[in-house]
């Protein structure tokens, strides 16, 4: 008879492409996987796999099955973090799902200061900057850049977190500093693999710049950051990361601050839940606290360095 444990094998032969592998993501051995996945076969009435010498390749049937698997592995771990809590107390696992550069850059004393409060509360921090889907319990609670729109999800706007064009000051020593954003098509600028809403929230804003070429692309916001703290290049970064640094000299204030919307986001079910629902308050207090650290407001600009002679 199969069980969870003969799919969470197959969810670990589908990832590491082969038996050997999986037996030693999963801790277990080899032929333990194979009787596995030998049940599995006979289940289907098919083979999932196909063997070579490269490893074992899925076939359709394999990949069908992924997605249902996939939703049981969810719901087993959703299960566990749920076991793992106390009704009357906020202790036990909360999953949270936030993207990179939130999750390195703003959260850690968040969490440090809410596992300081609550000593039995345990975090699972989710880097990605894919959406995980609540819906299916991959994360207790996100932190999201697009509005939920499920019914079945509680939501907090936090509001827009400003972000502004910066380059360090090696790079414009080097470069010089460009007075208006039409200037930027003869610097090196730090972009994106692909626009968010925000990038084409500002590009209608500022068609100037619908033309301009990244001379360094990444899908990562840490590593953009990254690049603008070692003076690779001009590129966008949150006005509050921006600000711990003072060699980072921020552009074009008055014209270009486009807005990252944030929603903080759990699932209905989980809202009496005590190790979840201090861990939404807390997350939502100090998310707030942080945009409102760097809300637009009117200020002295920084003074920009001169343009370096040849």
């Amino acid at each position: 008879m199969l069980d969870w444990g003969h799919y969470r094998t197959f969810l670990a032969i589908l990832k590491e492409g082969s038996q050997s592998g999986a037996a030693r993501a999963l801790g277990l051995t080899q032929p333990t996987v194979g009787r596995h996945l030998d049940a599995l076969e006979r289940a289907a009435g098919k083979p999932l796999f196909l063997r070579s010498h490269q490893g074992l390749a899925p076939t359709e049937t394999a990949l069908a099955m992924r997605a249902y698997a996939e939703t049981m592995a969810s719901s087993a771990a959703a299960l566990a973090r749920a076991a793992s809590g106390d009704p009357q107390a906020p202790e036990g696992t909360v999953r949270i799902s936030v993207s990179e550069v939130i999750g390195l850059e703003v959260l850690p004393p968040i969490l440090a200061n809410l596992q300081e409060r609550h000593p039995r509360l345990a975090i699972e921090l989710s880097l990605s900057d894919a959406v995980e889907d609540l819906l299916r319990q991959q994360a207790d609670i996100a932190v999201r850049m697009v509005e939920p729109t499920q019914g079945a999800l509680v939501s907090r706007r936090i509001g827009g977190i400003p972000l502004g064009m910066f380059a360090h000051r090696r790079y414009l020593d080097r470069h010089g500093t460009p007075q208006a954003p039409e200037e930027l098509a003869s610097h090196r600028l730090i972009g994106f693999d692909r626009q968010f809403a925000y990038i084409r929230d500002m590009l209608k804003k500022h068609p100037e710049l619908a033309d301009v070429r990244f001379g360094f692309r990444t899908d990562s916001n840490v590593a953009q950051l990254a690049m603008i703290r070692a003076g690779g290049g001009i590129g966008l970064c949150q006005v509050g990361l921006a600000a711990r640094d003072p060699d980072l000299v921020r552009l074009f204030a008055d014209r270009i601050e486009p807005q990252l919307m944030t929603w903080l986001v759990m699932h209905e079910s989980l809202k009496a839940a005590p190790r979840c629902r201090v861990a939404f308050d807390a997350l939502a207090e100090g998310l707030v606290a942080y945009r409102a650290a760097t809300k637009p407001h009117p200020a002295e600009p920084r003074r920009l360095p001169e343009r370096a002679e040849p």
